[in-house]
């Protein structure tokens, strides 16, 4: 991967803080019993995966410690001082130690007032959790808050500027997806944020009632909350509320991790889970992201071949525009939108729904194979099928639809798909030739914004695949 400068911190979101924030927060460690692997310590320069700065860790034992910083430029990352083997524990973080809206000083007025509190994302409660325990002096979290990214200076598209966040992500589906988001967030903020907020002015100063600083807060728990796994039987329950792991949320994300957080009754355990020599940088995972997803969450992108998580999307309307264009006659268009809403009732497409091709296979491969049949079958085929409810023979082929058999399909599955995939390419701003031009040539490339970067490698991503 390709590294960058990463961002200076500020000592805290709201009120400053303490002079060397590294050592506070170590010294915190200590006194909430978080305890880290004297395997793991700091380096500088390390690499900028995730948007914002990232902070150092290292075992809170002083012998241990060797934190450095270069002039305001925080780079620091986990790294191994030795090596590690595979299982070996990392850190633990006590659940005591976690964030949340159950664990902040403000916790019996949330649970009391849950019911005013829900909303469609689901964090409310947290967010409000944040903006008291941020102004609040004795706040028991405030040398982890230290180690927060400057809010102002988040790489999220949603803090772009339109024009600029519609040209270069233009085709990605994120400038769509930010503007659902930022209505949504002011919807939140203003509703039900604002008057909890105006309701307690003793838990709430005025410098965070503010909208944007309630936007910055949305994208930093978009970018470094976790939401711990539900068993089964939980599934049908209230949402999985996101909490603030103090340790965890310091380590950078890679497709090819070697770290993940492991859940217990009484803490969180940070496990590697292949060997890391000794000066690496340890990886966790944010999921299996793919890049579209990343840039929107969390302000960037691994750069191509990588991401072994990527995807190819294909939106679900993009494939009924193809199927239309390859009408000849009202009736042939009338009968592709009967297909259409046959489909639709069966749940296999939507109007917001995409077809997710991977790096070997097709992810949504049910739907697309379906897709595909229905709107290609002879149209007395189709009758019959839509006159059995679709009960008839849905028999699929052994194995998965993966790229190396696509080509084995019917020729008109081919022929739509391909139609599919162009219509797709045509939403981009440039071409596959302009891009692998921009990349090729370093000298060109290293001119770019870091945001034209970002951009640049999630579209020349898709280009590859096709």
């Amino acid at each position: 991967m390709a590294t960058q400068t990463k961002r200076p911190r500020v000592a805290g979101p709201v009120d400053g803080g303490d002079p060397d924030p590294v050592a506070g927060f170590l010294n915190w460690c200590r006194r909430v019993g978080l305890e880290l692997s004297p395997k793991v310590s700091e380096r500088a320069g390390g690499r900028r995966t995730r948007g914002g700065a990232r902070a150092a860790l290292t075992s809170p034992l002083p012998a241990q410690v060797a934190v450095s910083r270069q002039g305001t430029v925080a780079g620091y990352g986990m790294v191994a001082r030795e090596s590690v083997q595979a299982g070996e524990l990392l850190f633990v973080v006590p659940r005591a130690a976690l964030l949340s809206q159950h664990t902040c000083s403000i916790g019996g007025l949330l649970e009391r007032e849950r019911g005013a509190l829900q909303s469609q994302s689901g964090w409310v409660p947290l967010l409000l959790a944040l903006l008291h325990e941020l102004q609040a002096p004795a706040s028991r979290w405030r040398p982890y808050f230290a180690l927060w990214p400057e809010l102002g200076r988040l790489e999220h598209p949603m803090f772009w500027p339109e024009e600029e966040r519609r040209c270069l992500l233009q085709g990605t589906g994120v400038p769509e997806a930010v503007e659902k988001d930022l209505a949504n967030i002011r919807s939140e903020y203003h509703s039900i944020v604002l008057p909890f907020m105006e309701a307690h002015p003793d838990l709430f100063s005025l410098r965070v009632r503010s909208l944007e600083l309630y936007h910055q807060l949305v994208a930093l728990v978009m970018a470094y909350s976790f939401q711990e796994p539900l068993e089964e039987e939980e599934d049908e329950k209230e949402p999985n509320s996101p909490v603030m792991v103090p340790a965890a949320d310091i380590l950078n994300h890679l497709a090819n991790h070697n770290a993940n957080l492991e859940y217990s009754a009484n803490c969180l355990r940070m496990v590697a889970t292949q060997p890391i020599p000794k000066g690496h940088e340890i990886f966790n995972t944010y999921g299996q992201m793919a890049n579209w997803q990343l840039i929107h969450m969390y302000g960037f992108v691994e750069p191509y071949p990588d991401n072994t998580d990527d995807t190819a999307d294909i939106q679900m309307v993009t494939v009924r525009e193809a199927a239309l264009q390859g009408t000849k006659t009202e009736a042939e268009r009338l009968l592709a939108y009967e297909r259409w809403d046959f489909l639709c009732k069966l749940e296999m497409v939507g109007e917001e729904g995409a077809f997710v091709i991977g790096r070997e296979e097709v992810l949504t491969e049910e739907e697309l194979i379906t897709t595909l049949k229905v709107l290609c079958m002879p149209a007395e085929e189709f009758r019959e099928l839509k006159d059995q409810d679709g009960g008839g023979d849905n028999k699929r082929e052994e194995g998965s639809l993966t790229i190396t058999n696509i080509p084995k399909l019917k020729a008109s599955w081919r022929q739509l798909l391909r139609n599919s995939v162009l219509l797709t390419l045509q939403t981009y701003a440039t071409d596959l030739k302009t891009d692998q031009d921009l990349l090729s040539n370093k000298e060109v490339y290293a001119q770019l914004s870091w945001r034209e970067q970002q951009a640049l490698q999630k579209q020349d991503t898709f280009w590859a695949k096709v």
